[in-house]
């Protein structure tokens, strides 16, 4: 077992350590099915010249399981860091744009039947600010119960959205405007650092798993996380590259930021009753004070000053809270049930 103060001797190095200064591209997960399988096939070719998977594979592949919450996370990523050995020029390739169109319709489809909310903005946003006490958490299961090897694990899960934290939210700059654009700023520019790159939140989350003793390298976990983990991840990426999801995405981001300053407060608690170190524990130290500030801003000026100029994104922003809170709670359940069962909630546990 490693050692809980996530202590490294000077001069040693992570593989994140020695990717840094390059592009810091990921290598392709193994595929989880015919769909990846396929795709990651074509991805060995320059684009063009592969051959895709076709529309009835992913017309029939279940919405939820590995094989399609896999695929759209590859094709996500091309917008992001893209893939190692993957040629840049598949980000914009009409037929990938095509099988991912068809992903993404039935990935939409399902979540607006399982998690339909009431369609009111106003209704949901108070809702956010509610800590849900008597509903199963993780950051309570480890504030008091949580060993060491079920930190690990978390930080493993979180990983994937963490070390490009506030990056899918940054597309909606360009389609905001006045009052819910200056907010919007005001609360991504303290993501981004506030100017100084030390204080990046995707950099502290990569000390903070050199803190646990894992790896920080971009994306090096997304062999490890099951669909129920890549589809909270997916789809802030499927709302944020279409203009017309800017309400669920502003409703997705206001669920991150409302609801962060309990969780955070308690996971800090956890870290440190495990006796992590200071990197692991600031990360969430930095959220509690951070966020509590941004909840106002979210709320009032952001949502607020949005809805004021486009009153008809209202049952879209309801959507977007909707179908987070959906797809956190399955994550949660996910997460619980492995755990109380004593088993690891990864699709192959930690060394």
């Amino acid at each position: 077992m490693a050692d809980p103060s996530g202590t490294r001797a000077p001069g040693t190095l992570t593989r994140g350590d020695a990717q840094r200064g390059r592009s810091g591209a990921a290598a392709c997960p193994p595929p989880r099915g015919e769909l990846t399988a396929a795709l990651t096939e074509a991805f060995a070719r320059e684009p063009g010249s592969g051959r895709l998977p076709g529309r009835a594979l992913a017309e029939r592949a279940d919405v939820y399981g590995d094989d399609v919450q896999l695929a759209l996370h590859l094709c996500y990523e091309l917008h992001y860091r893209g893939w190692e050995g993957v040629d840049d020029g598949w980000e914009w390739d009409p037929g990938l744009l095509g099988l991912r169109q068809v992903l993404e319709r039935r990935f939409l489809a399902a979540l607006r039947a399982d998690a339909p909310g009431t369609g009111n903005a106003a209704a949901a946003l108070e809702e956010l600010v509610l800590d849900r006490a008597g509903g199963p958490d993780v950051s309570r299961f480890l504030q008091h119960r949580g060993e060491w090897w079920h930190m690990r694990e978390y930080a493993v899960h979180r990983s994937l959205y963490q070390l490009k934290e506030a990056d899918p939210h940054a597309w909606m700059i360009p389609r905001l405007t006045g009052r819910a654009k200056a907010a919007f700023v005001t609360v991504e520019y303290e993501e981004f650092g506030a100017g100084r790159a030390e204080r990046v939140h995707a950099e502290l989350f990569a000390a903070l798993m050199r803190d646990l003793d894992l790896d920080d390298a971009y994306g090096h976990y997304a062999h490890a996380v099951p669909a129920v983990t890549l589809a909270t991840v997916n789809l802030m990426s499927l709302l944020g590259l279409h203009r017309a999801r800017r309400g669920a995405l502003a409703g997705h981001f206001a669920v991150l930021e409302c609801t962060s300053p309990p969780g955070s407060r308690r996971l800090a608690r956890a870290l440190q009753r495990l006796g992590a170190g200071p990197a692991a524990v600031g990360f969430y130290t930095e959220h509690v004070e951070a966020d509590a500030v941004h909840e106002q801003l979210v709320r009032h000026e952001f949502i607020g000053g949005l809805l004021a100029g486009e009153p008809g994104l209202g049952p879209d922003v309801a959507f977007g809270i909707a179908a987070t809170l959906w797809l956190e709670d399955r994550l949660t359940d996910h997460l619980l049930g492995a755990w109380e069962e004593g088993r690891s909630s990864l699709r192959a546990p930690l060394s």
